[in-house]
């Protein structure tokens, strides 16, 4: 127990890497990841919306594999915070959702691919 103990201590004590350091400084570290964006079909969604002009449910919901429920409630959180723009209407009888990602999206991504970018090169760098 004592020799765990010790070495858990000189782990603590360890220098970070110049690089490790920078990148994980409160304002770039993982605290600051933007919640909504990184979950993984919340960030498919976004990524999605991005390099496409717009997207019916029917499209996402193929494209990213997800059930219905699960589509609609990623989307739905998307929507609150103003990062995706969505638009229902009818084709004949049939309902129409549309998404297309706004503004503050494009901006809540670009930042999370800076932040994600610079932790890639602070791990490869350390």
């Amino acid at each position: 127990m004592v020799a765990k103990s010790a070495a858990f201590r000189a782990l603590r004590e360890e220098k970070p890497k110049r690089g490790a350091l920078n990148a994980w400084r409160p304002e770039t570290g993982a605290a600051s990841l933007d919640r909504l964006v990184h979950e993984r079909t919340r960030l498919a969604i976004v990524s999605a919306l991005a390099v496409n002009t717009s997207l019916t449910f029917n499209e996402l919901k193929q494209l990213l594999r997800v059930s219905d429920g699960n589509l609609s409630v990623h989307a739905r959180k998307l929507e609150d915070a103003g990062y995706i723009a969505c638009t229902k209407s009818f084709a004949g009888r049939l309902p129409k959702t549309e998404y297309r990602l706004a503004s503050p999206g494009r901006r809540a991504l670009e930042k999370y691919l800076d932040h994600m970018e610079a932790l890639i090169r602070a791990t490869r760098e350390g």
